[in-house]
Protein backbone atom coordinates (compact mmCIF):
# COMPACT_ATOMS: atom_id res chain seq x y z
CA UNK A 1 0.00 0.00 0.00
CA UNK A 2 1.36 3.43 -0.97
CA UNK A 3 2.06 5.94 1.77
CA UNK A 4 0.86 9.53 1.64
CA UNK A 5 3.55 12.18 2.16
CA UNK A 6 2.00 15.45 3.27
CA UNK A 7 3.38 18.60 1.67
CA UNK A 8 2.13 21.97 0.51
CA UNK A 9 -0.86 21.52 -1.76
CA UNK A 10 -1.32 19.99 -4.24
CA UNK A 11 -0.44 16.83 -2.28
CA UNK A 12 1.72 14.15 -3.84
CA UNK A 13 0.94 10.47 -3.46
CA UNK A 14 3.83 8.05 -4.00
CA UNK A 15 6.14 5.44 -2.55
CA UNK A 16 9.50 7.08 -3.38
CA UNK A 17 11.57 8.02 -0.35
CA UNK A 18 14.99 9.56 0.16
CA UNK A 19 16.28 6.20 1.32
CA UNK A 20 14.98 4.44 -1.80
CA UNK A 21 16.49 7.05 -4.11
CA UNK A 22 19.86 6.88 -2.35
CA UNK A 23 19.89 3.08 -2.60
CA UNK A 24 19.35 3.47 -6.35
CA UNK A 25 22.31 5.87 -6.50
CA UNK A 26 24.48 3.37 -4.59
CA UNK A 27 23.56 0.66 -7.09
CA UNK A 28 24.32 3.01 -10.00
CA UNK A 29 27.77 3.78 -8.56
CA UNK A 30 28.73 0.12 -8.20
CA UNK A 31 29.85 -0.48 -11.85
CA UNK A 32 32.34 2.41 -11.72
CA UNK A 33 33.53 1.37 -8.24
CA UNK A 34 34.07 -2.21 -9.40
CA UNK A 35 35.99 -1.12 -12.50
CA UNK A 36 38.10 1.22 -10.37
CA UNK A 37 39.04 -1.68 -8.10
CA UNK A 38 39.79 -3.88 -11.11
CA UNK A 39 42.05 -1.26 -12.66
CA UNK A 40 43.78 0.04 -9.53
CA UNK A 41 43.72 -3.01 -7.28
CA UNK A 42 43.38 -3.42 -3.53
CA UNK A 43 44.47 0.15 -2.77
CA UNK A 44 41.42 1.49 -4.60
CA UNK A 45 39.13 -0.77 -2.58
CA UNK A 46 40.81 0.40 0.63
CA UNK A 47 40.31 4.09 -0.27
CA UNK A 48 36.63 3.47 -1.06
CA UNK A 49 36.05 1.55 2.17
CA UNK A 50 37.82 4.15 4.32
CA UNK A 51 35.86 6.95 2.70
CA UNK A 52 32.51 5.19 3.23
CA UNK A 53 33.33 4.17 6.81
CA UNK A 54 34.48 7.71 7.62
CA UNK A 55 31.29 9.22 6.17
CA UNK A 56 28.78 6.82 7.73
CA UNK A 57 30.69 6.70 11.04
CA UNK A 58 30.79 10.51 11.24
CA UNK A 59 27.03 10.76 10.86
CA UNK A 60 26.39 8.11 13.50
CA UNK A 61 28.83 9.64 16.00
CA UNK A 62 27.38 13.13 15.43
CA UNK A 63 23.87 11.85 16.17
CA UNK A 64 25.11 10.00 19.25
CA UNK A 65 26.65 13.24 20.53
CA UNK A 66 23.20 14.79 20.13
CA UNK A 67 22.00 11.98 22.44
CA UNK A 68 19.87 10.24 19.85
CA UNK A 69 19.00 6.60 20.43
CA UNK A 70 21.03 4.14 18.34
CA UNK A 71 17.83 2.40 17.20
CA UNK A 72 16.44 5.75 16.05
CA UNK A 73 19.69 6.54 14.22
CA UNK A 74 19.65 3.22 12.38
CA UNK A 75 15.94 3.50 11.62
CA UNK A 76 16.37 6.98 10.13
CA UNK A 77 19.57 6.16 8.24
CA UNK A 78 18.83 7.24 4.66
CA UNK A 79 22.07 6.21 2.87
CA UNK A 80 22.96 9.80 1.93
CA UNK A 81 26.22 9.62 3.87
CA UNK A 82 27.07 6.31 2.18
CA UNK A 83 26.51 7.88 -1.25
CA UNK A 84 28.72 10.83 -0.28
CA UNK A 85 31.41 8.44 0.95
CA UNK A 86 31.33 6.42 -2.27
CA UNK A 87 31.54 9.57 -4.40
CA UNK A 88 34.41 11.02 -2.38
CA UNK A 89 36.38 7.77 -2.65
CA UNK A 90 35.77 7.69 -6.40
CA UNK A 91 37.16 11.23 -6.67
CA UNK A 92 40.47 10.23 -5.06
CA UNK A 93 43.51 8.45 -6.41
CA UNK A 94 44.30 4.94 -5.21
CA UNK A 95 47.76 6.27 -4.24
CA UNK A 96 46.58 8.73 -1.57
CA UNK A 97 47.59 7.98 2.06
CA UNK A 98 44.96 6.28 4.26
CA UNK A 99 44.24 9.43 6.28
CA UNK A 100 43.11 11.49 3.26
CA UNK A 101 39.75 9.73 2.70
CA UNK A 102 39.07 9.50 6.44
CA UNK A 103 39.71 13.17 7.28
CA UNK A 104 38.01 14.40 4.11
CA UNK A 105 34.90 12.28 4.71
CA UNK A 106 34.65 13.49 8.32
CA UNK A 107 34.87 17.10 7.11
CA UNK A 108 32.23 16.70 4.40
CA UNK A 109 29.69 15.02 6.72
CA UNK A 110 30.20 16.99 9.94
CA UNK A 111 30.92 20.46 8.54
CA UNK A 112 29.09 20.48 5.20
CA UNK A 113 26.07 18.31 6.01
CA UNK A 114 25.29 17.83 9.71
CA UNK A 115 26.14 21.33 10.98
CA UNK A 116 23.71 22.73 8.40
CA UNK A 117 20.89 20.51 9.64
CA UNK A 118 21.43 17.15 7.95
CA UNK A 119 19.93 15.69 4.80
CA UNK A 120 18.44 18.30 2.48
CA UNK A 121 19.78 21.29 4.42
CA UNK A 122 23.30 21.53 2.97
CA UNK A 123 23.92 24.48 0.65
CA UNK A 124 26.68 22.76 -1.36
CA UNK A 125 27.24 19.16 -2.40
CA UNK A 126 29.06 17.30 0.43
CA UNK A 127 31.06 14.96 -1.82
CA UNK A 128 32.22 17.84 -4.03
CA UNK A 129 33.23 19.88 -0.98
CA UNK A 130 35.05 16.89 0.51
CA UNK A 131 37.03 16.48 -2.69
CA UNK A 132 37.91 20.19 -2.81
CA UNK A 133 38.90 20.02 0.86
CA UNK A 134 41.20 17.08 0.12
CA UNK A 135 42.76 18.94 -2.81
CA UNK A 136 43.47 22.03 -0.70
CA UNK A 137 44.45 20.33 2.56
CA UNK A 138 46.58 17.58 1.01
CA UNK A 139 47.66 19.30 -2.19
CA UNK A 140 51.09 17.68 -2.47
CA UNK A 141 49.79 14.10 -2.37
CA UNK A 142 46.68 14.92 -4.42
CA UNK A 143 48.64 16.43 -7.32
CA UNK A 144 51.54 13.98 -7.40
CA UNK A 145 49.56 10.87 -6.52
CA UNK A 146 47.64 10.10 -9.75
CA UNK A 147 47.74 6.40 -10.54
CA UNK A 148 47.91 4.65 -13.91
CA UNK A 149 46.72 1.03 -14.10
CA UNK A 150 49.12 -1.33 -15.83
CA UNK A 151 46.59 -3.28 -17.88
CA UNK A 152 49.12 -5.83 -19.04
CA UNK A 153 49.99 -6.71 -15.46
CA UNK A 154 46.33 -6.87 -14.49
CA UNK A 155 45.47 -9.24 -17.36
CA UNK A 156 48.35 -11.51 -16.37
CA UNK A 157 47.08 -11.76 -12.81
CA UNK A 158 49.02 -8.91 -11.21
CA UNK A 159 47.93 -5.50 -9.99
CA UNK A 160 50.87 -3.26 -10.82
CA UNK A 161 50.05 0.44 -10.81
CA UNK A 162 52.34 3.23 -11.97
CA UNK A 163 52.09 7.03 -11.65
CA UNK A 164 51.84 9.65 -14.38
CA UNK A 165 50.10 12.77 -15.69
CA UNK A 166 46.41 12.54 -16.50
CA UNK A 167 45.29 12.69 -20.16
CA UNK A 168 43.37 15.90 -19.39
CA UNK A 169 46.50 17.57 -18.01
CA UNK A 170 48.44 16.60 -21.12
CA UNK A 171 45.68 17.84 -23.42
CA UNK A 172 45.38 21.18 -21.63
CA UNK A 173 49.14 21.72 -21.55
CA UNK A 174 50.36 20.22 -24.83
CA UNK A 175 47.28 19.97 -27.03
CA UNK A 176 44.95 17.17 -28.05
CA UNK A 177 47.43 15.69 -30.54
CA UNK A 178 49.94 14.92 -27.78
CA UNK A 179 47.67 13.01 -25.43
CA UNK A 180 49.16 9.67 -26.47
CA UNK A 181 45.97 7.71 -25.76
CA UNK A 182 43.09 6.58 -27.95
CA UNK A 183 39.47 7.60 -27.57
CA UNK A 184 38.58 3.96 -26.95
CA UNK A 185 41.02 3.79 -24.04
CA UNK A 186 39.56 7.02 -22.66
CA UNK A 187 36.06 5.55 -22.92
CA UNK A 188 36.92 2.21 -21.34
CA UNK A 189 39.47 3.60 -18.87
CA UNK A 190 42.20 1.17 -19.90
CA UNK A 191 45.56 2.64 -19.01
CA UNK A 192 44.01 5.99 -18.09
CA UNK A 193 45.69 7.92 -15.30
CA UNK A 194 43.26 9.45 -12.85
CA UNK A 195 40.91 8.95 -9.93
CA UNK A 196 39.37 5.63 -8.98
CA UNK A 197 35.88 6.29 -10.26
CA UNK A 198 36.41 8.60 -13.21
CA UNK A 199 38.41 6.40 -15.60
CA UNK A 200 35.83 3.94 -17.02
CA UNK A 201 33.24 6.13 -18.75
CA UNK A 202 31.29 3.08 -19.90
CA UNK A 203 30.66 2.08 -16.28
CA UNK A 204 29.56 5.63 -15.41
CA UNK A 205 27.17 5.75 -18.37
CA UNK A 206 25.69 2.37 -17.37
CA UNK A 207 25.06 3.79 -13.90
CA UNK A 208 23.54 6.92 -15.42
CA UNK A 209 21.18 4.88 -17.62
CA UNK A 210 20.06 2.98 -14.52
CA UNK A 211 19.24 6.26 -12.73
CA UNK A 212 17.32 7.52 -15.77
CA UNK A 213 15.34 4.27 -16.02
CA UNK A 214 14.55 4.49 -12.31
CA UNK A 215 13.49 8.12 -12.87
CA UNK A 216 15.99 9.38 -10.30
CA UNK A 217 17.50 11.91 -12.73
CA UNK A 218 16.49 13.37 -16.07
CA UNK A 219 18.70 12.29 -18.98
CA UNK A 220 18.87 15.80 -20.41
CA UNK A 221 20.72 17.41 -17.48
CA UNK A 222 24.03 15.48 -17.64
CA UNK A 223 23.81 15.53 -21.44
CA UNK A 224 23.49 19.32 -21.47
CA UNK A 225 26.39 19.74 -19.02
CA UNK A 226 28.70 17.39 -20.91
CA UNK A 227 27.66 18.70 -24.34
CA UNK A 228 28.10 22.38 -23.46
CA UNK A 229 31.51 21.66 -21.90
CA UNK A 230 32.62 19.87 -25.07
CA UNK A 231 31.34 22.57 -27.42
CA UNK A 232 32.81 25.37 -25.30
CA UNK A 233 36.17 23.56 -25.32
CA UNK A 234 35.96 23.39 -29.11
CA UNK A 235 35.24 27.14 -29.30
CA UNK A 236 38.11 27.99 -26.92
CA UNK A 237 40.53 26.03 -29.10
CA UNK A 238 39.87 27.77 -32.39
CA UNK A 239 36.76 25.70 -33.20
CA UNK A 240 38.87 22.56 -33.50
CA UNK A 241 36.30 19.77 -33.16
CA UNK A 242 39.13 17.36 -32.42
CA UNK A 243 38.84 18.64 -28.83
CA UNK A 244 35.20 17.63 -28.36
CA UNK A 245 35.45 13.92 -27.54
CA UNK A 246 38.76 14.14 -25.61
CA UNK A 247 37.28 16.97 -23.52
CA UNK A 248 34.17 15.06 -22.49
CA UNK A 249 35.98 11.71 -22.02
CA UNK A 250 38.87 13.10 -19.96
CA UNK A 251 38.93 13.91 -16.27
CA UNK A 252 35.95 13.73 -13.95
CA UNK A 253 33.36 15.36 -16.20
CA UNK A 254 31.20 12.25 -16.63
CA UNK A 255 31.33 11.41 -12.93
CA UNK A 256 30.45 14.98 -11.95
CA UNK A 257 27.74 15.40 -14.58
CA UNK A 258 25.85 12.18 -13.80
CA UNK A 259 26.22 11.83 -10.04
CA UNK A 260 27.12 15.23 -8.53
CA UNK A 261 25.68 18.06 -10.60
CA UNK A 262 22.27 16.32 -10.56
CA UNK A 263 22.03 16.39 -6.76
CA UNK A 264 18.46 17.39 -5.83
CA UNK A 265 19.42 19.65 -2.92
CA UNK A 266 22.05 21.72 -4.72
CA UNK A 267 20.44 22.10 -8.15
CA UNK A 268 17.57 24.44 -9.15
CA UNK A 269 13.91 23.59 -8.53
CA UNK A 270 12.48 24.42 -11.95
CA UNK A 271 13.28 23.10 -15.42
CA UNK A 272 14.01 26.64 -16.66
CA UNK A 273 16.40 27.13 -13.76
CA UNK A 274 18.09 23.80 -14.50
CA UNK A 275 18.69 24.77 -18.14
CA UNK A 276 20.38 27.96 -16.95
CA UNK A 277 22.34 26.03 -14.31
CA UNK A 278 23.69 23.24 -16.52
CA UNK A 279 24.50 25.49 -19.48
CA UNK A 280 26.36 27.89 -17.18
CA UNK A 281 28.08 24.94 -15.50
CA UNK A 282 29.38 23.66 -18.84
CA UNK A 283 30.68 27.10 -19.82
CA UNK A 284 32.38 27.63 -16.43
CA UNK A 285 33.98 24.17 -16.53
CA UNK A 286 35.43 24.69 -20.01
CA UNK A 287 36.70 28.19 -19.18
CA UNK A 288 38.36 27.14 -15.93
CA UNK A 289 39.92 24.09 -17.59
CA UNK A 290 41.32 26.25 -20.37
CA UNK A 291 42.88 28.93 -18.18
CA UNK A 292 43.95 26.89 -15.14
CA UNK A 293 45.14 23.84 -17.12
CA UNK A 294 43.95 21.47 -14.41
CA UNK A 295 40.80 19.46 -13.71
CA UNK A 296 38.19 21.82 -12.26
CA UNK A 297 34.89 19.94 -12.39
CA UNK A 298 34.66 19.84 -8.58
CA UNK A 299 35.42 23.56 -8.28
CA UNK A 300 32.95 24.44 -11.07
CA UNK A 301 30.11 22.49 -9.46
CA UNK A 302 30.92 23.94 -6.03
CA UNK A 303 30.92 27.46 -7.50
CA UNK A 304 27.61 26.97 -9.29
CA UNK A 305 26.04 25.47 -6.13
CA UNK A 306 26.44 28.90 -4.56
CA UNK A 307 24.38 30.46 -7.38
CA UNK A 308 21.47 28.02 -7.05
CA UNK A 309 19.59 30.15 -4.44
CA UNK A 310 19.91 33.13 -6.79
CA UNK A 311 18.57 31.09 -9.73
CA UNK A 312 15.68 29.80 -7.60
CA UNK A 313 14.87 33.35 -6.46
CA UNK A 314 14.60 34.74 -9.99
CA UNK A 315 13.24 31.74 -11.90
CA UNK A 316 10.17 30.68 -9.98
CA UNK A 317 7.53 28.12 -10.96
CA UNK A 318 4.23 29.60 -12.15
CA UNK A 319 1.61 29.60 -9.41
CA UNK A 320 -1.22 27.19 -10.22
CA UNK A 321 -4.00 29.16 -11.94
CA UNK A 322 -1.95 32.35 -12.20
CA UNK A 323 -1.81 34.10 -15.60
CA UNK A 324 1.22 33.48 -17.78
CA UNK A 325 3.33 36.24 -19.34
CA UNK A 326 1.43 35.73 -22.62
CA UNK A 327 -1.87 36.11 -20.78
CA UNK A 328 -0.65 39.37 -19.24
CA UNK A 329 0.43 40.70 -22.64
CA UNK A 330 -2.92 39.79 -24.21
CA UNK A 331 -4.75 41.44 -21.31
CA UNK A 332 -2.69 44.62 -21.69
CA UNK A 333 -3.34 44.73 -25.44
CA UNK A 334 -7.06 44.27 -24.82
CA UNK A 335 -7.07 47.11 -22.29
CA UNK A 336 -5.22 49.38 -24.75
CA UNK A 337 -7.76 48.58 -27.50
CA UNK A 338 -10.61 49.19 -25.10
CA UNK A 339 -9.16 52.54 -24.03
CA UNK A 340 -8.57 53.54 -27.65
CA UNK A 341 -12.15 52.65 -28.54
CA UNK A 342 -13.44 54.65 -25.60
CA UNK A 343 -11.38 57.71 -26.68
CA UNK A 344 -12.87 57.49 -30.19
CA UNK A 345 -16.40 57.40 -28.80
CA UNK A 346 -15.68 60.47 -26.64
CA UNK A 347 -14.28 62.36 -29.62
CA UNK A 348 -17.21 61.32 -31.77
Amino acid sequence: MNKVYVSDSPHVRGARTTKGIMIDVCIALLPACIMGCVYFGFKALLVLVLSCVGAVGSEIVYNLILRKNIKEILRNFDFTSLVSGMLLGMCLSSNVPWYVPIISSIFMIIVVKMLFGGTGKNIVNPAITGRVFAFIAFQSVMISGWATPNIGAILSGGSEVTSGATPLTIMLSDGVDNMGISLLDLFLGTGVTGCIGETCKLALIVGGIYLVCRKVIGWQWPVIYVGVTGLMSVALNGFNFGYFLPSILSGGLMLGAIFMATDYVTSPFTDKGRYVYYIALGIVTALLRKYTRIEVVSFAILLMNLFVPLINAHIRPRIFGAPTLLDKIKDKIAKMKSKKQADKEVQG
